[in-house]
């Protein structure tokens, strides 16, 4: 069961990481994947809620800050080192087939703690603002998928890396945003 699972991982991967390979992809993935390149989404979610919601934008914050290091800390530091996958762009039996678009790393691969992230923090601040601004649920899934996909396009991470780590931020987004809300009752 697990050897078809991987070899359909595989199969996968080089379905997305070399046949969808095109010019455009091949600038704006590496795009994506870039955490300076959200970086002013990220400071505009910072200002617009300590602007908004003054001390309970700062509360907040502080839970969106912990969501990230939740998820980062789950992903990285627990479940890599338990699994211990090579990334794709590492593994000698794939090494012909990578098209090498960004720099590999020697990280491990399972889960993608970028999915895990950007899960998390997605659905953290949907669940938060719902029932505030309804399109924030599609744009916040949007926004983590295509990050997501991004690092398969560039081959760091098999699909079910992030497939596995879009569940566990969906779970750690969703248990933090009732922390928030049992703190900050009336936001």
């Amino acid at each position: 069961m697990m050897e078809s699972i991987q070899q359909f991982d595989v199969e996968l991967f080089l379905k997305i990481h070399r046949g969808l390979s095109n010019g455009f992809f091949d600038w704006l993935m590496p795009l994506l994947r870039n955490r300076f390149f959200w970086s002013p989404l990220y400071l505009f979610i910072i200002v617009f809620c300590i602007k908004q919601y003054k001390k309970q934008g700062y509360y907040l914050i502080g839970v969106v800050l912990f969501t990230f290091a939740t998820g980062d800390l789950i992903a990285s530091r627990l479940i890599k080192p338990l699994i211990e996958r090579v990334r794709p762009c590492n593994d000698l039996s794939l090494s012909s087939y990578i098209i090498h678009r960004v720099p590999c790393g020697s990280g491990l691969s399972f889960p993608s703690a970028h999915a895990t992230n950007h899960f998390a923090i997605a659905v953290f601040l949907i669940c938060v603002f719902y029932s505030r601004w309804k399109t924030i649920l599609p744009i916040g899934i949007f926004w983590a998928a295509i990050i997501s996909f991004a690092q398969v396009y560039v081959g760091v991470h098999y699909p079910v890396d992030v497939i596995t780590g879009a569940i566990i931020g969906t779970i750690i987004g969703f248990i933090c945003s009732r922390i928030f809300k049992k703190l900050q009752p009336e936001f």
